[in-house]
């Protein structure tokens, strides 16, 4: 019983620390984003990563991570001691935590069906500059086409003939911050899936201790002043 008990406790161990890791990852990649869109971007790509960047709850990720820390704090007491009270508290933790993350995750993902019509106000707002890059990456003028709004005369752009022909830059752009943000509310989805995990494994380790204290109960009740082992 004791292999058995061991088993479970260090399932629930391995997705506790998992559970922490994420949320090491959504407070790292909150940090270093912030960081990043302070930076001069140097090409088109970084510039429309930026500006997708800055449409994302950071704030709010970083509060959520916070919360993965706090949770993990609930469960070193859970493991190190007997407490089945201690394990249903860091359970309310983890629902919290993981529902925060899974609206993180569908805001984000809410994000990529508007992004063609809510980049353009972005697009406005930059310097020449910035457009131009953009331009020049993407291979395109202007944003819905090359006078709406009008484009920034460059090499890619240099003349109104010229960049009549070429498309504008919203379709090429959507498609690029589609495929970007896809797989980050995907990793978002899949921090919400480890907290599941978790809960499971909370729910295992519950069980085994209660019917380990009902067995206890028993041996101590037939005379056995040994009981079980939790």
């Amino acid at each position: 019983m004791a292999s058995e008990k061991n088993k479970v406790l260090w399932a629930y161990i391995a997705a506790d620390l998992l559970f922490l890791i994420m949320g090491v990852v959504m407070i790292g990649f909150a940090v270093v984003v912030q960081n990043e869109i302070k930076a001069e971007p140097t090409d088109g790509e970084q510039a429309a990563r930026n500006l997708l960047y800055s449409r994302f709850p950071l704030t709010a990720g970083i509060i959520n991570a916070i919360f993965f820390f706090v949770t993990f704090v609930t469960t070193i007491p859970a493991i190190a001691t007997h407490s089945r009270g201690w394990l249903k508290i860091s359970a309310g933790f983890v629902a919290v935590t993981s529902t925060i993350s899974l609206v993180l995750g569908l805001y984000i993902w809410i994000l990529t069906l508007k992004t063609k019509n809510d980049f353009i106000d972005l697009w406005k707002a930059q310097t020449p500059q910035i457009q131009d890059l953009m331009q020049t990456t993407f291979t395109c003028c202007g944003y819905f086409n090359s006078s709406s709004p009008a484009f920034v005369t460059n090499p890619t752009c240099p003349s109104p003939a010229a960049a009549a022909i070429m498309r504008g830059c919203a379709i090429p752009i959507a498609s690029f911050a589609n495929i970007f943000v896809d797989d980050i509310f995907t990793a978002i989805f899949g921090m919400t899936g480890v907290g599941g995990v978790l809960t499971l494994a909370t729910a295992c380790l519950y069980k085994d201790r209660k019917e380990r204290e009902r067995f206890a109960y028993i041996d101590r009740k037939n005379g056995n002043l040994g009981g079980a082992t939790f």
